[in-house]
């Protein structure tokens, strides 16, 4: 049988006993659900995936975290930046760091900053990828859309092998952004744009235990 005639059978099936008592196989998973990396070599192939897609990566531990953060800002001469409600991060003297709290920061407004500082929900190595839920420590999507550079904060705890299990963490009723490196495209001569609907720049400070 065809899969065509199949499908119409069941069809047929279905349309008999009005979708009672019609047994629907379920899919069998034959992909990875569990990666086998962790520790060291997992933060080294996050922030391998991370530098491929041209993103720049700072290595970092809870000692070092404000000095790094310091010293990413001041290679950006970013003095201006929005912030989360919830941050929770070292910031130095010299920056200005202004809350993205109710009444909410216009895009216009969300502009004329140097750049937004976050944190993160997950980090998937495999696909060099970042994913931002909306909590407190990150805040809405508008700020880390908008302006032209985002410092984003990732946890070494926060970091996962495989697509699957970062799903596992995520609550599918979050409004879930899903980074992997600046924003770009390219047009029909291949011609790679950066910035077009994100961060021109992002910068990820990954955090080691």
């Amino acid at each position: 049988m065809s899969a065509r005639d199949e499908m119409l059978a069941r069809i047929a099936a279905a349309s008999q006993t009005g979708g009672v008592g019609v047994a629907v196989p379920q899919p069998s998973v034959s992909y990875r659900t569990r990666g086998e990396l962790s520790g060291p070599e997992l933060l080294d192939l996050l922030a391998g995936r991370l530098t491929d897609y041209q993103a720049l990566v700072i290595r970092a531990t809870p000692v070092t975290l404000a000095d790094e953060i310091s010293a990413a800002l001041r290679r950006r001469q970013a003095c201006r930046v929005v912030v989360p409600s919830a941050l929770g991060l070292p910031l130095p003297d010299f920056v200005a760091a202004t809350a993205d709290t109710p009444p909410f920061l216009t895009p216009a407004e969300l502009d004329a900053f140097d750049g937004v500082i976050t944190r993160a929900a997950v980090a998937i190595a495999e696909t060099g990828t970042i994913v931002l839920d909306g909590s407190p420590d990150q805040g809405r999507r508008a700020i880390s859309l908008v302006p032209d550079y985002h410092l984003c904060v990732v946890e070494a705890g926060q970091v996962v092998h495989l697509v699957p299990e970062g799903v596992a963490r995520l609550s599918a009723g979050r409004p879930l952004t899903w980074i992997s490196g600046p924003s770009a495209t390219s047009d029909i001569e291949l011609e790679r744009v950066e910035g077009v609907h994100g961060p021109r720049t992002l910068e990820v400070v990954l955090v080691s235990a």
